[in-house]
């Protein structure tokens, strides 16, 4: 009856404390030499330390990381200790650069497109030269000249940004086409790479599946229409402003009506493990207002996991493991010999995440990838995997649950005997 009183909780907690590592002191380590027998280098790699000379106790306590004492795994006879690189004592301040040291970031600066620019520069030379060419011929009056050309001009080719259309042109066209979105956050940074995660996304479902989505758009909570886009993708921002409660409403009946919101908080670095972070505490005030129902972290029999690939992990930038959607009623049936569940009809009105997705996906013009992931092949798989996951989640928005049908093959096939 030990382990149901309270002595015997008391007893553990008395062992986790006695049985904690900590850095023994520098002075009980005189006499002694460690010898490194793993080291890490620059970037975080360990490796056996080969022939490096061993280091004084003392010294492996208090003197600093160098070339001279790399961290790492040091033993002594039988004992062994580590030498991290940061200490408690350690205090992490911003780097200061000098003025004339440039900074640069990871992002390349967006292209400006001449091609407009050059069209019109050569239609204007061919204009001249045609115009050259009547005037040294006599075939063109001089009174025509100056109306002609400004005909001609005024027909070229208009340089500028695209203006939003009409709210009935802007239905037409979503209406009839599959056309992914993202919630503007204010952030132009970050609505700028939901925009290119959104375009590599649609080029991948263009070229691997029967989708051919259009150009995805940005939406404003407050004045646009939802209805036409099976998937939002929101992006989590700590200083986005909260939406209206007309906004509310409308994002509601968008729920209530099949569509789905990919909640990505792009925290998944800072946030592993139930740790809170701004992004986070951000989401709850941003989703307390919505129907949402309850949730569950996404099964490995969820129809999410297997729409087009066959998917375990669902990595964007971060490769957190903590995606959540829809629970699953309790009386959900499993047919025996099947892999999954009869789960019901309908889509997870959520997903939500916190690795960053978009940045996963983000491409830029010419179709190159727009921010890195990882280092080399395994920095690409888990590109590829986070482009696969876009792919299924799109798949499950427009099929539904049509690929938990195949739990039913067994009763199907007894019927078929029969």
């Amino acid at each position: 009856t030990l382990p149901l009183s309270g002595l015997f909780v008391q007893m553990m907690e008395r062992l986790a404390v006695s049985s904690g590592a900590s850095t023994p002191e520098a002075g009980s380590l005189d006499g002694t030499t460690w010898t490194p027998l793993r080291v890490m280098d620059g970037f975080g790699t360990l490796s056996d330390a080969g022939n490096l000379p061993g280091v004084a106790g003392p010294d492996l306590i208090s003197a600093p990381a160098g070339p001279a004492l790399p961290p790492g795994i040091y033993g002594a006879e039988d004992r062994r200790l580590a030498r991290n690189v940061l200490t408690q004592e350690t205090t992490l301040t911003p780097a200061t650069w000098p003025a004339d040291v440039p900074l640069r970031g990871l992002t390349l600066p967006p292209e400006q497109p001449l091609a407009g620019a050059l069209l019109s520069l050569a239609i204007l030379l061919l204009v001249a030269d045609v115009l050259a060419s009547l005037a040294l011929s006599g075939l063109l009056l001089r009174r025509s000249t100056g109306t002609l050309a400004l005909v001609l001009g005024l027909g070229l080719p208009q340089m500028g940004d695209a203006q939003e259309t009409d709210p009935e042109s802007f239905a037409i066209r979503s209406a009839s086409e599959v056309t992914l979105a993202h919630v503007l956050t204010g952030n132009s940074d970050v609505d700028e790479i939901a925009r290119a995660g959104l375009t590599g996304l649609s080029d991948t479902l263009y070229f691997r599946t029967t989708v051919e989505p259009a150009l995805p758009t940005g939406v404003d909570l407050e004045q646009d229409e939802l209805a036409f886009f099976p998937i939002l993708y929101w992006p989590v921002t700590p200083d986005q402003p909260q939406p209206s409660t007309e906004a509310y409403g409308k994002l509601n009946d968008y729920l209530r009506s099949g569509g789905l919101i990919l909640f990505d908080t792009r925290d998944a670095d800072i946030a592993s493990y139930g740790a809170a972070s701004p992004n986070g505490r951000k989401l709850q005030e941003l989703a307390a207002p919505l129907d949402i129902p309850p949730l569950e972290p996404l099964p490995g029999d969820h129809v999410l996991t297997r729409t087009f690939y066959l998917l375990q992990d669902y990595p964007g930038r971060y490769s957190s493991r903590d995606v959540w959607v829809e629970a699953a009623p309790p009386d959900a049936e499993r047919i025996e010999g099947m892999p999954f569940r009869n789960l019901n009809d309908g889509v997870t009105p959520v997903v939500i995440g916190g690795n960053d997705w978009a940045a996963a996906w983000a491409v830029r013009r010419d179709g190159a990838p727009l921010l890195p992931i990882g280092r080399g092949y395994a920095g690409e798989r888990q590109r590829e995997l986070a482009y696969r996951f876009g792919v299924n989640l799109v798949m499950h928005v427009l099929t539904g649950n049509y690929k938990s049908d195949q739990v039913h093959v067994p009763a199907l096939l007894d019927r078929l005997g029969q």
